[in-house]
């Protein structure tokens, strides 16, 4: 009996090791996985799968974090609640550093948001003819890439000084009298039928059912632009820029397996812009 006792304690020992060493392996395993958070903007980011997948089995840990607007996620990682951000262009984040003094900054290039002109009454740009309507959006920012778009494609000629945001003033050459139609960026889509061609935001192309990479007459290009304004980004704050996880993180994210997304779950709306 007095043997079968002992057999069972050191039984039990045994067990108790065994566990006690597993436990202190998942512990030193949780230990070795670095957490990183990404503030985001809406639920379209399918694009991160093949990071978060691949850096996983490195021990780096992506969690994003969705934000509904484009004013916190620079708030949240300006005051650590999130380590990088990935949802603005690099014109957004220059004013958002200026009017608020984040000390944030770009640590990778992303892609730009195609603005590719379309159209229901020619099928090329060379069929567009005299005095032609063209729609453009009215705001700023987007009526001064469609411009350039416009001017892209070989259909007018712009101020050189006007830069990256033109305005319709800047055209100092439209061989083909081009009429101008100005209007939300969001109802450019809806006034198609009247219009000879109109240029369109990738995301309301998508949402009235065009597909940027197969419908359109002339597609956006990353070369259009002399400057970065309009690239999208990650950013992180200036005193963590050359943390080596987050160099990982945008080394994986500059990969073939994002722009196979773009090209196919995006429909080419998205335009890697690292190249």
């Amino acid at each position: 009996m007095k043997a079968k006792r002992i057999i069972s304690i050191l039984t039990l020992i045994a067990v108790l090791a065994t566990f006690t060493a597993c436990s202190k392996a998942a512990d030193s395993e949780k230990k070795d996985t670095t957490t990183v958070t990404v503030g985001v903007v809406g639920e379209a980011n399918e694009m991160w799968v093949p990071v978060i997948e691949k850096l996983a089995k490195e021990g780096i840990e992506i969690k994003l974090v969705s934000f509904t607007d484009y004013v916190t996620p620079n708030k949240a990682l300006s005051n650590g609640e999130t380590d990088l951000n990935a949802f603005q262009h690099h014109a957004y984040l220059n004013n958002e550093i200026k009017s608020n003094g984040y000390e944030i900054q770009a640590i990778g290039d992303t892609f730009i948001s195609a603005m590719n002109i379309y159209s229901n009454k020619v099928k090329s740009i060379e069929e567009i003819g005299e005095k032609a309507k063209i729609a453009v959006p009215n705001d700023a920012t987007n009526e001064g890439r469609a411009l350039k778009v416009v001017e892209a494609a070989g259909l007018i000629e712009l101020s050189k000084e006007s830069g990256d945001a033109p305005e319709l003033t800047d055209i100092v050459s439209n061989p083909l009298n081009l009429e101008f139609v100005e209007v939300d960026a969001a109802n450019v889509y809806a006034v198609l039928p009247d219009v000879t061609a109109a240029v369109i935001n990738c995301n309301y192309a998508l949402d009235n059912g065009l597909n940027p990479g197969e419908d359109s007459i002339f597609k956006d290009d990353v070369s259009i632009y002399a400057g970065k304004s309009y690239i999208n980004l990650i950013a992180a704050r200036t005193k963590d820029a050359d943390n080596e996880v987050f160099k990982k993180i945008v080394a994986e994210y500059q990969s073939e397996a994002v722009e196979e997304i773009y090209k196919t779950t995006f429909k080419g709306a998205y335009l890697p812009a690292w190249k």
